[in-house]
């Protein structure tokens, strides 16, 4: 027999000479997907960090001249446990959030990649807040997560058409010596990946490296070292995208702060465990792209961010090991 769930009960009465704070605490309410059993009540599912939100809420209430009771009961029953249940069904907002999927999707093409920043990052995190509160998750939520990923892909493909699909393959450890003065082709109209791709190519591995950007994959010249595309001599391997390949092929994964900047171009590439500089570093990327007459100048502008990414990473990873030292 399935164990009953706990629910903590929230019993208020919100101050009625207050209209701003009768609306902020309704406001809080609604964000944390409380449910309404009537007037008054309000309920979540039980976990100890829920409860520690409600019980500051309801501090709260009772500081601006209302009242709140925090409770914590069981379901009598499954009748009872089915019918709670049901209060957070979920299925109409994610229905909403397609919808805006569906229509956002309808402007990708006419937009900017700044215009497109913003939207994805205003709609992930639409959709990351509704799923924080779906407590009980449905089949409303499988499709909502399949729309959302095929919304992430399609703006993919117009801010960084061709992107390559991940090769079955070992990565062989490579000379630095071996690569000098040699000619690397990628995409045009550069995106994340391959500009910080470019940039570790001219930083660590080949200064002198001449760079090509080609209107199609096919274009690639036979004698010019191809990166971030299918078939290209470095592209996405396995779980690792382009940047992080060449951090293997070249011994350059023991660099600490290559290897930040490396969890922050996957994250952005093909999602993952967030990065805090992420987000930031997409935004200017897109103002550069924006601004930039060609892909030569858009990297001449990104890589002084990524110099100056590197060397804070890197001033962050000594003052880490000096710390260390001093402890």
């Amino acid at each position: 027999m399935n164990t009953l769930l706990i629910w903590s009960l929230l019993v208020l009465t919100l101050p009625t000479e207050n209209a701003t704070a009768r609306m902020r605490f309704w406001r809080a309410l609604k964000a944390k997907g409380c449910a309404v059993l009537r007037d008054g009540i309000y309920l979540l599912p039980y976990t100890a960090e829920r409860e520690d939100m409600l019980r500051e809420l309801a501090a709260s209430i009772a500081d601006s001249g209302g009242t709140a009771h925090l409770l914590r009961a069981p379901s009598l029953d499954t009748s009872q446990e089915t019918e709670f249940r049901a209060l957070f069904d979920r299925a109409d907002e994610y229905a909403g959030f397609v919808r805006a999927l569906a229509d956002a999707r309808k402007t990708v093409s006419g937009q900017s990649a700044a215009e497109l920043t913003k939207l994805v990052r205003r709609l992930r995190k639409d959709y990351e807040t509704l799923v924080a509160i779906d407590y009980f998750p449905a089949e409303s939520a499988t499709r909502a997560e399949a729309a959302w990923q095929d919304f992430v892909a399609h703006v993919d493909t117009v801010l960084s058409p061709g992107e390559p699909h991940p090769a079955d393959r070992a990565i062989r450890a490579l000379s630095v010596a071996d690569y000098q003065g040699r000619t690397w082709a990628t995409r045009q109209r550069l995106w994340v990946d391959r500009v910080a791709s470019a940039w570790l190519i001219r930083r660590f591995i080949d200064r002198d490296a001449r760079f090509v950007w080609l209107t199609s994959p096919d274009a690639c010249a036979a004698d010019a070292l191809g990166f971030d595309f299918d078939g290209a001599a470095f592209t996405h391997v396995g779980e690792r995208v382009t940047f992080e390949v060449l951090l293997a092929s070249f011994g350059l994964e023991s660099d600490a702060a290559l290897q930040r900047l490396g969890a922050m171009v996957h994250a952005l590439d093909v999602g993952g465990a967030p990065v805090p500089e992420a987000s930031g570093f997409e935004a200017i990327m897109a103002g550069a792209r924006e601004r930039a007459a060609d892909d030569d100048q858009l990297l001449d502008e990104m890589s002084h961010v990524l110099d100056s990414m590197y060397t804070h990473f890197a001033a962050s990873a000594k003052n880490g090991s000096d710390t260390g030292k001093r402890s």
